[in-house]
């Protein structure tokens, strides 16, 4: 295909990107932007009145992209005649603040990465538990990975289920496999980038909380666990260098796909099967998504992350929040969710025969799913990451170097 034919390709299947502004700082909003969130609430609050809130509102979702897809809101309201009004999120904290901020009275359902919901989202109760006795069969429908009582799900307590779990994945680099062998990658890890002889031969997909978590990997620092000083300096010294060392910093994944593609980069991190998935359904099967066989993570050198649908603790709660949240998962939703927007991803309903069936060879092979099972065996779990201040600013610190 020619090059300008394929960006033109790529840049539709990426319009919307659900990760792009994760990067965002974790810390939180700032002083003008909570405030600026309150004041959202309340006006959406008070110009809905008796429309927003009358018997038949429409469900609204705070959500990554996949759920406002056409084909699903459309699917949903031949089904059930009901209306669905999404907005897509910047980030999962400043979701979390805009619900601290008075915007549970706004929305019926929020997807966010895993544990935001058990560690801040339940103890604020600013979410409803679900039915076990309706929803934990839903687990059982999924990978072993998921058996109920799945953590990620569940309060502390293990007392309360918070959410179903949909999509997920693991996230960290993506090689040029014509240059350097997946098995290579997989064995050397977070090396790759700590090797002088790939000086000016990678980029950088900023999306700025991820790379965080894979410079403390390549500094051989668990990203979820406290830091001690001697970390934070090696953080430190490995940020400057592989921000230095960066060929291309860019929040565009299509950007770094075509690097690749031009010969002007053979590797970059952040990425993973969701920045190549629908460049490898055109042809491009030499973009490999990596997870390291081995890390400073529990042994692991991957990060899986893990979406949990939840409904939130709205004081008027939707008559049919439970029953969206069961209807996503039967095989014709889950199988938008998982093509959303033209974002390929894997869903834990794809273990059930009926929606698995549906998948083409071409699909399964832009998703590298013969290898998807030693991924997730190779990555830990999404967390919050401590002292991710310190980290940060010795990150920005590395990246106002380069220039």
């Amino acid at each position: 295909m020619h090059p300008t034919s394929f960006e033109n390709r790529l840049r539709r299947h990426a319009a919307r990107n659900p990760l792009r502004d994760m990067g965002l700082r974790s810390a939180g909003m700032t002083r003008r932007a909570l405030l600026g969130s309150i004041a959202a609430a309340g006006a959406l609050a008070a110009t809905g009145g008796s429309r927003a809130f009358a018997q038949e509102r429409p469900l609204s979702l705070l959500t990554w992209d996949p759920y406002t897809d056409p084909r699903l809101v459309d699917m949903w309201q031949q089904e059930t005649g009901g209306q669905i009004r999404s907005e897509i999120h910047i980030s999962d904290p400043t979701s979390v603040n805009r619900l601290r901020a008075g915007e549970t009275a706004v929305w019926d359902f929020v997807n966010l990465n895993n544990p935001w919901a058990r560690e801040q989202l339940w103890p604020e109760q600013l979410i409803r538990d679900l039915p076990q006795d309706r929803f934990e069969p839903l687990y059982a429908q999924m990978k072993e990975k998921f058996a109920p009582p799945y953590k990620w799900a569940m309060s502390k307590d293990s007392e309360h289920l918070l959410g179903v779990v949909q999509r997920y994945e693991t996230f960290d680099f993506v090689v040029n496999s014509d240059v350097i062998s997946p098995q290579l990658a997989k064995d050397e890890g977070w090396d790759l980038f700590n090797n002088p002889d790939f000086a000016g031969r990678y980029g950088i997909l900023a999306y700025e909380d991820w790379n965080v978590m894979d410079i403390c990997m390549g500094a051989g620092i668990h990203p979820f666990k406290e830091k001690t000083a001697a970390d934070l300096e090696t953080f430190g010294e490995t940020a400057m260098r592989w921000c230095t060392n960066a060929k291309l910093v860019t929040t565009d994944f299509v950007q770094l796909n075509l690097a690749i593609l031009n010969g002007d980069i053979d590797l970059y991190f952040t990425g993973g099967t969701y920045t190549t998935s629908s460049a490898r359904m055109e042809g491009l099967s030499n973009l490999h998504a990596v997870t390291p066989a081995r890390g400073p993570a529990d042994g692991k050198g991957g990060i899986n992350w893990i979406e949990l649908n939840s409904a939130v603790n709205n004081p008027d709660p939707h008559p049919r929040i439970l029953d969206y949240l069961e209807w996503i998962t039967t095989p014709d939703a889950a199988w938008i969710v998982s093509h959303g927007n033209g974002n390929l991803q894997p869903v834990s309903q794809m273990s059930q025969p009926e929606l698995f069936s549906r998948y083409t060879a071409e699909e399964l092979d832009a998703l590298q799913w013969d290898e998807f099972d030693e991924r997730i065996a190779n990555a830990v779990e999404f967390d919050i990451v401590p002292q991710y201040d310190a980290l940060y600013d010795l990150y920005t610190k590395a990246m106002r170097a380069r220039s």
